[in-house]
C-alpha cells in the first residue's frame, strides 16, 4: 500500500512540477501522448490542470480547449497508423506504444461485437481508453463517425477529470479533499472493472 501511493504522489508530483513549467505546452504534449495510448495518466494528469486553473496559474477556458484539442490529436495519430499500415505491421510494432497485443485484440474483438459506438464507451474507461483507435483504424471505421464518437466520449472524460480537479482538489477543507479523491477513484474502478469484464466476455465468445 505504502509502494502504490509513493508511485501516486511521485507521478503527480512530476506532472505537477511540468505543468507547472511549461503551461499550456506541457498540457498540449502530454495530452497528446496519453490519446495516443503513450503511458500518461489523465487520471493524475487532467486533476492536476484543473487544480492549477482553480489557483489561477491557468485559465480554465483555454486549458479545456488545448486538452479537446490535443485529445483529437492524439487519437487521429493512432487511427491513422491503423488505417494507413494495417494491422499486420502496427502488430508487429505495438512495443513502441508499450501496449501488449492480446490488450488491442480483446478490443478489436469488443469492437466488432458491439459495433462503433464502443468507439464512445471506451473514451470513459481509466488506464486503457486510446487503444480503441487501432481496431477502429483497422475496421476502416467511417472517418467522421470515429470522431465524432470518440471526441463526444472524450469532452465527457477530459471535462469531468478537469472540473474534479478544480472543484474537488483546490477546496480549502483536507477533509473535502480526501473525499473528493475517495469518491472518485471508486468510481473510475467501478467504470473500469465492468467495463474489462464486459470486453473480456466479449473475447470469450469470440473464441467459442
Amino acid at each position: 500500500m505504502f509502494d502504490m501511493f509513493s508511485i501516486f504522489n511521485l507521478t503527480y508530483s512530476a506532472l505537477s512540477s511540468f505543468i507547472s513549467s511549461y503551461g499550456y505546452f506541457a498540457i498540449l504534449i502530454l495530452m497528446i501522448l496519453e490519446s495516443a495510448s503513450m503511458p500518461i495518466p489523465s487520471e493524475l494528469l487532467l486533476p492536476a490542470t484543473g487544480y492549477f486553473a482553480a489557483k489561477g496559474i491557468l485559465n480554465i477556458y483555454i486549458t479545456l480547449v488545448v486538452v479537446y484539442i490535443s485529445s483529437f490529436i492524439g487519437m487521429a495519430i493512432n487511427y491513422y497508423i491503423a488505417y494507413w499500415l494495417g494491422k499486420d505491421l502496427v502488430y508487429k510494432h505495438l512495443h513502441w506504444f508499450r501496449i501488449k497485443r492480446e490488450d488491442v485484440e480483446a478490443f478489436e474483438k469488443w469492437f466488432d461485437k458491439n459495433g462503433p459506438f464502443t468507439v464512445f464507451i471506451s473514451r470513459l474507461l481509466p488506464l486503457v481508453r486510446g487503444l480503441i483507435n487501432f481496431p477502429a483504424g483497422f475496421a476502416l471505421m467511417n472517418q467522421k463517425r470515429f470522431y465524432a464518437y470518440s471526441m463526444a466520449g472524450a469532452v465527457i472524460w477530459d471535462t469531468a477529470l478537469i472540473m474534479f480537479g478544480y472543484y474537488g482538489l483546490a477546496a480549502n477543507n483536507t477533509t473535502s479533499v480526501l473525499i473528493a479523491i475517495g469518491v472518485f477513484g471508486i468510481i473510475l474502478y467501478i467504470i473500469y472493472r465492468i467495463a474489462i469484464n464486459n470486453i473480456r466476455k466479449s473475447r470469450n465468445y469470440n473464441k467459442n
